[in-house]
C-alpha cells in the first residue's frame, strides 16, 4: 500500500499491511510498490484542485508513472470515475479520462478500468454537507427532476473492485453501482438522507441557474488560495442529467451490492455521528 503517511485509522489495524511511504510523484516508491505484485490496484486521485494542471499532475502524470512502474505486473486495475465519461464537464472529469488513456497506452490489455458512480460511506467528506443539511435544515433543495444519479456504498465498491482484481486481465472498462444502476432522482436521494437523519423536511426545487451562479462566485475564492468544493466545474457535474449506468457499461457479473440506499445512508450517518462529524 502506497501512503504519504502511516494509516492511523483504527479500521486498518490488524490487517498486516505493508506500507510503502511515498506519493504519485515518487517513482522509486512506485517501483517498490509494484515490484513482484500479481495485481496492482490504483485508487489514488485528486478530487479538488484550483487548476487543470494540478489535476493532471496527479490524475494523469501520476497514473502514467504508476503504469510505468507496473509494466511487469500481470494485471493492473485502475479505479477511475464515472465522470470520465463526460470529460467536457470539468477539469476533474477531463483529468480522469486522460489518466485512463495514459495507463492504457503503457499497459494495453493488462489494464482493467473501473468507473465507480458516486461513492458514499464512512470517512467520506464529499457528501457530508448533504447529511448535515438533512439533519439540521427544515428545507432541503432539489435539483432537476429529470436527473438520474447512480450510487454505491464504499464497502460494495470495494467488493466489486476486489472481484475485478481476481478476474483474468482484459482491456476493458466497467462501471460500478449498487442494485439500482439506473440511478435515483434527487427527491429520492434527499428523502433517503432525511430518513437516515430522522427528519421530515420540506423540499424546494432549486433552479440550475442559481447553482451555476454559486459555482461561479466560489471560483473567485480561488484567488484567495481557497479550493471550494462547489466550483463552476462541480456545478456542471451536479447539474448533468445522466449519471446512471447503462447495461453495456456493466459487461460482467459484479458481486451483488449488499447496501440499499436506506441501509447505506443510515450506516453512514451513524458513522458520522460516532466520529463526531455530525451532532447526535
Amino acid at each position: 500500500m502506497l501512503a504519504r503517511r502511516d494509516p492511523g485509522d483504527a479500521d486498518w489495524r490488524g490487517l498486516g499491511l505493508e506500507v510503502v511511504p511515498g506519493d504519485m510523484a515518487d517513482t522509486q516508491a512506485l517501483a517498490r510498490l509494484a515490484s513482484g505484485a500479481d495485481v496492482v490496484i490504483h485508487t489514488a486521485g485528486l478530487v479538488k484542485a484550483r487548476s487543470r494542471a494540478a489535476f493532471d499532475a496527479v490524475n494523469v502524470e501520476g497514473a502514467r508513472r504508476l503504469a510505468e512502474a507496473a509494466r511487469d505486473a500481470p494485471h493492473v486495475v485502475m479505479v477511475s470515475s464515472l465522470t470520465a465519461r463526460e470529460p467536457q464537464l470539468s477539469h476533474y472529469s477531463a483529468s480522469k479520462a486522460a489518466g485512463e488513456v495514459a495507463m492504457a497506452a503503457v499497459l494495453g490489455d493488462r489494464l482493467t478500468i473501473a468507473r465507480p458512480c458516486a461513492i458514499y460511506g464512512p470517512g467520506d467528506r464529499e457528501l457530508l454537507p448533504v447529511f448535515q443539511a438533512a439533519a439540521a435544515s427544515p428545507i432541503l433543495p432539489l435539483l432537476d427532476a429529470r436527473a438520474r444519479v447512480a450510487m454505491i456504498h464504499v464497502e460494495d465498491a470495494a467488493r466489486q473492485i476486489a472481484a475485478l482484481a481476481t478476474e483474468p486481465p482484459a482491456s476493458r472498462r466497467v462501471a460500478l453501482s449498487d442494485s439500482r444502476p439506473d440511478g435515483y432522482g434527487w427527491r429520492e436521494l434527499m428523502q433517503a438522507a432525511a430518513r437516515a437523519c430522522g427528519r421530515r423536511p420540506v423540499f424546494a426545487p432549486v433552479p440550475g441557474a442559481l447553482v451555476r451562479a454559486i459555482g461561479i462566485t466560489n471560483d473567485f475564492t480561488m484567488l484567495l488560495g481557497r479550493t471550494p468544493m462547489l466550483s463552476s466545474a462541480k456545478a456542471r457535474e451536479l447539474l448533468h442529467l445522466n449519471w446512471a449506468v447503462a447495461p453495456e457499461e456493466r459487461p460482467w457479473d459484479a458481486p451483488r451490492a449488499l447496501c440499499d440506499l436506506d441501509t447505506g445512508f443510515s450506516a453512514t450517518v451513524a458513522w458520522y455521528r460516532a466520529a463526531g462529524w455530525m451532532k447526535q
